[in-house]
């Protein structure tokens, strides 16, 4: 094999994308949302999608599958982020997802798959029946990214693994074909608050699946509905210590110590500085008054947006456009190293 053909010098670029599984709550806000507008305007181009092609990998409803895609949309917004700074649209929109991704299934090996936390997670015992897509959606995510050949992606934690696979995706095309024409993208994981917990259970992730409803708070919720939840979360008998060692083993107080951290754009050290030795009695109506005042302008704000939904869908066209205007030549610049003879897009 020959040395590289088509090096490249890569662009610093951000690109993440959102499952568009409805009930946005606390965890989406702090570990993602508020994080994209955050991250806008610093002279990096951003780039967020609402991956409604990954929703299907289990089946949905199609009116409630439309309404979460918009609702996310109204999500986005409405946390801060602003569609004249930073791209943003729906996956299915644009086709070079699903024509990279193709080739990337060509890429990635059965084995790389199969390791896959989520994919053993999701069709355990039952993978026979599991769907081909969900086996497939790390080599999509991997499309995802590099498509735009994205520099910066920002992830949970519970994302880690599938980043890692979109860096060996980029290595293993690059080395393949002799060329330097994907980046290796780079996780960013910051914040106080990226893996947010039940307020019913400290030791499980905030999730729309939970049975109860105090368990989260949803993006919907409003100014009395936070308070009360907050009010409600379950905590321990002591008070808060007065060092970040006292919450290591109490996952309720160190949960809402973090929320609180996310909320104020501040660290846990510095909440643990200001209210260290304080009774939860006391604690709790100050996260309360901090997370209402932060949550319930974005839940009316989106309840706003949602009134209006031609006008989401024309951001999102408008979005798919700009998207395209990126993906295409990459696209096709894949095609030309792969040697598919004739495959030109639009």
């Amino acid at each position: 094999m020959s040395g590289p053909t088509h090096a490249t010098s890569h662009t610093p670029r951000v690109f993440s994308g959102i499952q568009p599984s409805g009930n946005l709550h606390l965890g989406n806000y702090l570990g993602a949302l508020k994080r994209f507008a955050d991250s806008q305007g610093k002279g990096t181009p951003t780039i967020y999608c609402m991956v409604d092609m990954h929703a299907i990998t289990v089946w949905q409803n199609p009116a409630d599958l439309r309404h979460a895609t918009r609702e996310l949309c109204a999500g986005f917004i409405a946390a801060g982020l602003d569609p004249e700074q930073s791209i943003l649209f729906n996956q299915s929109q644009v086709a070079e997802h699903a024509q990279l991704a193709w080739i990337f299934n060509c890429v990635a090996r059965m084995g790389w798959m199969g390791r896959m936390t989520q994919w053993k997670d999701k069709a355990g015992k039952n993978a026979e029946n599991a769907s081909l897509g969900l086996l497939a959606y790390p080599a999509l995510m991997a499309a995802d990214i590099l498509v735009y050949h994205a520099t910066h992606v920002p992830v949970g934690e519970d994302q880690k693994q599938h980043l890692e696979l979109t860096r060996d995706v980029a290595a293993k095309f690059n080395h393949d074909y002799g060329v330097d024409f994907f980046p290796i993208p780079e996780p960013v994981i910051e914040g106080a608050a990226t893996r947010v917990m039940s307020l019913r259970d400290g030791s499980k992730k905030m999730s729309k699946s939970d049975a109860s409803d105090m368990s989260r708070i949803n993006m919907t919720d409003d100014a009395d509905a936070i308070a009360k939840k907050i009010r409600k979360a379950k905590t321990d008998p002591e008070p808060l210590p007065s060092d970040l060692e006292g919450l290591a083993d109490r996952p309720e107080a160190r949960n809402l110590v973090n929320i609180y951290a996310g909320l104020a754009d501040t660290n846990a050290e510095a909440v643990i500085a200001e209210m260290g030795g304080k009774a939860f009695s006391e604690f709790k109506p100050a996260l309360a008054d901090l997370a209402v005042a932060k949550l319930a302008p974005i839940s009316s704000e989106m309840e706003r947006l949602m009134q209006d939904p031609a006008e989401i869908d024309r951001i999102l066209g408008k979005g798919a456009a700009a998207a395209r205007e990126i993906a295409a030549p990459i696209l096709q610049k894949t095609y030309d190293i792969v040697g598919m003879v004739g495959a030109k897009v639009d």
